[in-house]
């Protein structure tokens, strides 16, 4: 399974969102400014995350978006899930040799546990923390 630039894009978004978590809306304008990434682009992924609950947004001059639950309630299957859809290696699991579709199955489970179990809350920290985390390691 390749993660596009919706799925990137919108951790990163979520990412922020938990990193001010609890200071008030943050603007998307200020998110792209600080990634360097297209306002528009991220304007068009905020869509599917308000519409699933992850976000709300606040309007008026001083609005944005908040996170639409706690940073550790949030996990980032949840925001790959809206963006990319399903997580899969491969189409057609079912249509494999038994020897293949094990494998598949494997590396899907694999993938999903690692995205179940990794919450926004970690993801936030692990960045606070310039990548000096001492309490994740991520494998796939």
């Amino acid at each position: 399974m390749k993660i596009s630039t919706k799925g990137r894009y919108g951790l990163t978004i979520m990412i922020e969102l938990a990193r001010k978590h609890g200071e008030g809306p943050t603007s998307l304008k200020a998110i792209a400014q600080t990634h360097d990434l297209s306002e528009h682009y991220l304007e068009q992924l905020i869509a599917p995350l308000r519409n699933a609950g992850l976000v709300k947004s606040i309007r008026g001059a001083y609005g944005g978006y908040l996170l639409g639950r706690d940073p550790e309630d949030i996990t980032s299957a949840d925001i790959i899930r809206v963006l990319e859809g399903p997580i899969s290696p491969v189409e057609g699991i079912e249509d494999e040799e038994p020897a293949k579709r094990e494998l598949w199955i494997r590396i899907r489970d694999a993938v999903k546990n690692v995205l179940d179990n990794t919450t926004l809350k970690d993801l936030a920290d692990y960045s606070e923390d310039n990548g000096q985390a001492d309490s994740y390691m991520f494998y796939i």
